[in-house]
């Protein structure tokens, strides 16, 4: 069996704003944090390089931080889920293929593959600025069918959000919608398989 793994909310919760409000100067653009991540899927799906994006946010943010100091502060958002790192390493010790399958920055898949021990477990990576699309459109699903010969009816797909889901389930994945709060809920679902 083949299981894909979303990241924000699934194997790392995050919070964008404590990192933005850190970064501020004395004179933001008051819309600033919300701009830059009403942005995010656009830098998500490859069409803003990270320099760029970088740049402009931190002119948005009227910060004097060097790009350095932004890609620290921009990785400081995630906090591991216990549960699912327990679940990740049960099933690839069972000999299952798990694949990350995440809407990601150029920023933080390479932060996140480097720091958290959990991405060890994971034969492949579907990210979304590498494929040139984002979750929920098609063609972040079938372009990773294609690369990575996933089948459908063979593959559970665990995700945080409806639309996401609902996108799957249009593909034929068995997929389910995860809450860190209820981590019991999955575990409940999966013994269906």
């Amino acid at each position: 069996m083949t299981y894909l793994f979303d990241i924000g909310n699934v194997l790392l919760s995050f919070d964008f704003q404590p990192a933005l409000k850190a970064l501020a100067g004395p004179s933001p653009d008051p819309q600033a944090i919300q701009k830059i991540l009403e942005a995010k899927d656009d830098f998500e799906s490859g069409k803003i390089p990270a320099n760029e994006y970088i740049q402009w946010a931190t002119q948005l943010l009227d910060s004097s931080a060097s790009q350095e100091e932004f890609m620290t502060a921009w990785n400081s958002i995630f906090t591991p889920i216990p549960g699912t790192w327990d679940l990740a390493a049960e099933l690839k010790e069972q000999g299952h293929r798990l694949i990350l399958y995440s809407n990601i920055n150029p920023i933080h898949a390479p932060y996140c593959l480097e720091t958290y021990s959990v991405f060890e477990h994971f034969d492949h990576a579907v990210f979304s600025h590498e494929i040139g699309a984002i979750k929920p459109h098609d063609d972040f699903f079938l372009r990773s069918f294609d690369k990575f010969n996933i089948i459908p009816e063979e593959t559970i797909y665990i995700d945080d959000m409806p639309a996401n889901i609902a996108a799957g389930k249009k593909h034929g994945l068995h997929s389910f919608l995860y809450d860190h709060r209820d981590h019991r809920a999955v575990l409940d679902w999966l013994r269906n398989f």
